[in-house]
């Protein structure tokens, strides 16, 4: 006989013990109060059985509790439990109900085999990314007809326009952006200025430092920094606002209530950021030549003068591609911040994971776009 207790004295007082019969048929005896209260002696004075238990007799059991049965299923182990709990004497239904509950929530937590790494399971995931890709692709485009149908019903009728809101958006998208859009391309000019002259400086043509400056702002840089910056400004702010919406359950307020998220939510931000991005793109290009003024007359010995001189030169084409793409990236980029705002889940967690989502895919977008429009711009020579 398998004795597992803390001995002889403890027996005589009915303490809580597992005895395991050695004979032909190993049986598992439970004794006394399996409990919460007794658990501590049970943890410390009881150890696993050394051989596997073909039977279970809780004759001598005089209460039980979650606490003594997970402890139970620690000891004979989750299976070994539910193949001796059928045939098991002296238990009641009730006990025998929780100890299966118990053994099952158990066997459920064990950790899962450990995972073979191959090399077809990175082509398994390439393809999960790529059908994930299209989805989302698929899902914007759908958003984008949904949102711009929203849009053709309502210009025609003033009275469902939402001037207010589209007001304080622009506000907020626009007008709260204009220090730092303005403080980074004038940096950022700054250094283009100062990285031209030092190349140019090798060849006698420090002057074409101007030309530089003025062509890269109005056709990339201006448009392209702007847009950088509200897609990890405006377009987190937009995921953020709706993703707390929908967790608070307010979005299904709005429908109960016969009103329709997009036009109460999405058109006046969608509005908003289409109207303010050229202007702040605007703002870039001056700030970023402002910048390349600024290296120029202080270090090249260009006077302010010469300077606008030589950029009044440069055709007006080159500020209309700039300001063209504009509307396109901040289309795009309210589209993306709307669209992950309403797919956040009932989690403050999914509100974080969406917001980094928009940010991320509103740059990838916009950088790619730029790059195709550079490209196509190019080919057709304007």
């Amino acid at each position: 006989m398998n004795l597992l207790s803390n001995g002889p004295e403890s027996m005589n007082e009915m303490s809580a013990a597992l005895i395991v019969t050695t004979g032909a048929q190993p049986c598992a005896r439970l004794q006394g109060p399996w409990t919460l209260a007794h658990y501590a002696q049970l943890a410390r004075n009881v150890a696993p059985p050394t051989i596997p238990a073909d039977c279970l007799d809780a004759s001598g059991l005089t209460e039980l509790d979650t606490a003594g049965a997970a402890l139970l299923v620690k000891l004979l182990g989750a299976d070994t439990l539910c193949r001796i709990l059928p045939d098991a004497s002296g238990l009641s239904s009730e006990r025998r109900a929780l100890l299966l509950a118990v053994a099952a929530a158990m066997v459920s937590r064990e950790a899962p085999p450990p995972v073979v790494s191959r090399w077809t399971d990175g082509l398994a995931l390439l393809g999960e990314r790529v059908l994930a890709g299209w989805r989302q692709w698929v899902l914007l485009l759908g958003f984008m007809g949904l949102t711009l149908s929203t849009l053709a019903v309502s210009i025609p009728r003033p009275r469902r326009w939402r001037i207010t809101a589209l007001v304080a958006q622009m506000q907020q998208c626009g007008l709260n952006a204009v220090p730092i859009v303005a403080l980074l391309t004038f940096l950022v000019g700054a250094v283009v200025a100062f990285l031209g002259a030092t190349v140019l400086a090798n060849f006698g043509a420090t002057i074409y430092t101007v030309d530089l400056v003025a062509y890269s702002f109005l056709r990339e840089f201006g448009v392209l920094l702007t847009a950088i910056l509200l897609a990890g400004r405006t377009a987190s702010a937009f995921t953020a606002q709706l993703g707390s919406m929908k967790v608070n359950e307010e979005l299904d307020a709005l429908r109960t209530q016969g009103l329709d998220p997009i036009e109460l939510l999405v058109l006046p931000r969608l509005l908003a950021l289409v109207l303010t991005l050229p202007l702040l793109t605007f703002i870039a290009m001056l700030s970023g030549m402002v910048g390349g003024a600024v290296v120029s007359l202080l270090s090249l010995d260009i006077s302010l003068a010469q300077y606008l001189t030589i950029v009044q030169q440069v055709p007006v084409q080159h500020l209309l591609v700039g300001l063209g793409k504009a509307p396109l990236f901040a289309l795009l980029i309210a589209l993306i911040g709307c669209l992950e705002g309403f797919k956040v889940g009932g989690s403050a967690q999914s509100v974080g994971e969406h917001t980094t989502s928009s940010v991320v895919q509103s740059i990838f977008v916009v950088i790619l776009l730029d790059a195709i429009a550079a490209l196509f711009l190019m080919e057709m020579e304007w």
